[in-house]
């Protein structure tokens, strides 16, 4: 018997939570078979099977589980067809397969007895329904049936804002919620969800440990703004009667570019603390903060220092779907050196966001707006931007922030250079 455990699916992944076993308990697995949605502290995903024989469960639907804890075993097929297991496998209730110590062997069953749970049921083709996992995480909270709706994701698959259109029509009964009334009248108090609680916990773990400060600069974006204009114009001139397949690159994405380039100058601002010790990273990889429903999810543009402004505007803008879909996978949202954080959207000016640990620094944006500044005596109306940046002073000391900021400032100041 192999022994299945729970996969380590990112870096910061301590454990994991079973939303839905693919396959039921004594069916035959193939290796590279999809076998189990797992909720990690970033993302659902699918895990396939790495192994081969007759699957026997574990853990439960809904266990919540350390990374390593076993989940499942994998062995031949015995007499009575399910997994090589000695124990009579009409008595064993299925609640001892999951209370077994870590490493024991649970005993299999051919039979599930009638008043335990249905397992999930393929659809009308013998088939599953395409669908993102957090699709059918909100279907099965809502009631909804896959089986009604229609895709509007890629090949037609089932996504988030398709279940939520349907769970509009669909009355459901309001979460129970424990509610107390005093002086502030009533008072509900909400769970958070596995994400947000994963977003506090190393929020209140950066605030509590990383002595960090804070630089602010104001960026002169008129060349950037001349030079938006320009690939907007190109963009249109593709097929003028189409919509743009390479849509000109926010002013986001030319943050990012320069942060990427100011990187590779400034070893130190993409650099992790850990142990007492600096890790500098070869990897130039800029972590962009997608908002949420529910939370603050940041995937990762890897080596964005070699990618044009085009290939990061692409790139970002299919992961900020991706997100919104819930399909980014973990691999995604690991790997970062260094994050970028905009707020200009909603008509922020300036803001500090948290580091993001272990990383170095994390850079905040602002919106752009045309002000009264001073050139060569006269008074003229320029486009600018606030950049706050946000340090590790174990690891970035106040000149050499200084030095990085001020290379990003100049970066965007002559935006030429983030074409090359």
């Amino acid at each position: 018997m192999a022994e299945m455990v729970m996969p380590r699916l990112s870096d910061t992944m301590e454990e994991g939570t079973i939303l839905r076993w693919l396959k039921a308990d004594g069916e035959s697995v193939k290796r590279g078979e999809e076998l189990v949605e797992i909720e990690t502290d970033k993302a659902t995903m699918t895990y396939e099977s790495d192994q081969e024989g007759v699957l026997a469960i574990v853990a439960g639907e809904g266990d919540t589980l350390a990374v390593g804890a076993v989940i499942a075993h994998v062995g031949e097929a015995g007499a009575n067809g399910s997994g090589d297991i000695g124990a009579d496998a009409t008595t064993a209730p299925p609640a001892e397969a999951r209370e077994q110590p870590a490493g024991a062997i649970p005993p299999a069953r051919a039979t599930p007895p009638a008043a335990e749970p249905a397992l999930p049921t393929p659809d009308r083709a013998g088939e599953r329904v395409r669908a993102s996992p957090v699709a059918r995480r909100i279907a099965r909270e809502s009631g909804v049936d896959l089986h009604t709706l229609s895709g509007s994701g890629p090949g037609g698959r089932i996504v988030k804002a398709d279940v939520e259109a349907a769970g509009e029509s669909t009355p459901t009964p309001a979460p129970a919620l424990e509610s107390v009334t005093g002086a502030k009248g009533e008072t509900s108090t909400q769970e958070l969800l596995r994400t947000q609680r994963t977003i506090a916990r190393r929020m209140a773990e950066s605030k509590a440990t990383i002595p960090d400060f804070t630089l602010s600069v104001d960026v002169d974006m008129e060349e950037c703004v001349a030079l938006r204009t320009q690939l907007k114009a190109l963009a249109r001139d593709e097929i003028p009667t189409q919509p743009p397949t390479h849509p000109a690159p926010t002013y986001n994405d030319m943050v990012v570019k320069a942060a990427a380039l100011a990187l590779r100058e400034y070893p130190r601002a993409n650099a992790s603390y850990r142990d007492g010790a600096f890790e500098l990273h070869a990897r130039v990889n800029v972590g962009v903060a997608v908002a949420t429903d529910d939370a603050l999810v940041v995937p990762t543009v890897f080596d964005a220092d070699t990618k044009s402004v085009g290939e990061i505007a692409r790139e970002t803008r299919a992961l900020a779907e991706r997100v919104r879909e819930g399909t980014v996978t973990p691999p995604e949202l690991g790997g970062g050196t260094f994050t970028v954080s905009n707020l200009g959207m909603f008509g922020v000016k300036s803001f500090t966001a948290i580091i993001n640990p272990p990383q170095a620094a994390i850079l905040s944006v602002g919106a752009l707006e045309a002000c009264a500044v001073v050139r060569d005596g006269e008074i003229l109306a320029r486009h600018t931007m606030t950049v706050t940046l946000a340090c590790d002073h174990r690891i970035l000391y106040g000149a050499d922030a200084a030095r990085f900021l001020a290379r990003i400032r100049e970066l965007l100041e002559a935006p030429a250079s983030l074409t090359l």
